[in-house]
C-alpha cells in the first residue's frame, strides 16, 4: 500500500514519494509534504529552467536559484517559467 501525504502544492491527500529525494532536512520536508505527482512536475519544470536559462549546476548561484524556485513552486507562489515555452494542448495529438 502506498503512503499518502497532504500535498503542499495541491492542498489534498495524494500519493507520497517512496523515499526522501535527497538527504537532510529539506529532503525530509519534501518527503513529508510533497506528493509524487507534484515532485514529478517539479523535476520536469526544473529541467526546463536549467536548459532555458543555461544554468551551470556547479555554480552555487544556480543551485540557490533552483532552490528558491522549488520552494515557490511547491508553496503556490509565483515562480519563473521557461521563456518561450508553450505547453502542449491537451487532447491535441497532432
Amino acid at each position: 500500500m502506498s503512503r499518502t501525504v497532504h500535498c503542499r502544492k495541491y492542498k489534498q491527500e495524494l500519493e507520497g514519494l517512496d523515499a526522501p529525494p535527497f538527504p537532510g532536512p529539506k529532503g525530509q520536508d519534501i518527503y513529508d509534504n510533497v506528493s509524487k505527482k507534484a515532485w514529478q512536475e517539479w523535476l520536469s519544470h526544473q529541467t526546463m529552467l536549467i536548459n532555458e536559462k543555461h544554468l551551470n549546476m556547479m555554480e552555487p548561484s544556480s543551485r540557490a536559484y533552483l532552490g528558491e524556485q522549488m520552494q515557490k513552486f511547491f508553496s503556490g507562489e509565483s515562480y519563473d517559467e521557461a521563456e518561450g515555452y508553450v505547453p502542449p494542448e491537451e487532447g491535441n495529438d497532432s
